[in-house]
C-alpha cells in the first residue's frame, strides 16, 4: 500500500488532540506538509524540537507503510521558513565580519539540518569558507567561518 503522508499526519495530530488542517505540496526531493492550527506553539516546541520530533515520527510511520515513501518535511505556520531566514541572515552577518576583519567566527552549536543551511547559504561566497567542527566537551557541532585564501 502506498503511503499517504497528509492523511497519516492528520490522523497523528488528531490522536494527539490537535485540531489542525494540513496542506500538502510536492517538492523535488519529497513532500512538504504545512500544518495550520491555533495551537502552533505546542506543536513547534522549544527551538522547534517538537516539530522536529513530529517530522521524525511521521517519516518513520510512512516508511513502515512503504519503504519507498518520499521524505516529508513538516512546518507549522511558517515557523521553519522564518527560522531558516533568520539563520541565513545570521550566517551572512558572520560572513561579513570575516570578510571585513579577517577573523574566524564560530556560530553557536547547530543541528545537522541547520548546519547544512549555513553551508549552503555561504557556499558561493568567494571570501569565506565554512567548516563544521565539534564543540569541545560535547557531541554537538558548530560552524566555523574563516577567510578563504
Amino acid at each position: 500500500m502506498a503511503a499517504q503522508p497528509k492523511a497519516t499526519l492528520e490522523q497523528l495530530l488528531k490522536l494527539l488532540g490537535f485540531d489542525a488542517t494540513v496542506e500538502e505540496q510536492m517538492l523535488e526531493d519529497g513532500i512538504f506538509l504545512d500544518v495550520k492550527t491555533e495551537d502552533s506553539g505546542r506543536l513547534i516546541g522549544r527551538q522547534g524540537q517538537t516539530l522536529s520530533d513530529l517530522q521524525y515520527i511521521t517519516n518513520r510511520l510512512l516508511f513502515q507503510q512503504d519503504q519507498s515513501a518520499p521524505k516529508v518535511i513538516l512546518d507549522v505556520g511558517g515557523y521553519r521558513a522564518q527560522a531558516r531566514d533568520a539563520l541565513v541572515k545570521k550566517a551572512q552577518e558572520a560572513a561579513e565580519k570575516v570578510r571585513r576583519w579577517g577573523d574566524v567566527v564560530e556560530l553557536e552549536p547547530l543541528s545537522a539540518f541547520d548546519r547544512r543551511i549555513v553551508h549552503n547559504a555561504l557556499k558561493d561566497d568567494p571570501g569565506v569558507e565554512t567548516q563544521s567542527v565539534e564543540v569541545e566537551g560535547t557531541t554537538k557541532k558548530a560552524v566555523l567561518l574563516r577567510p578563504k585564501h
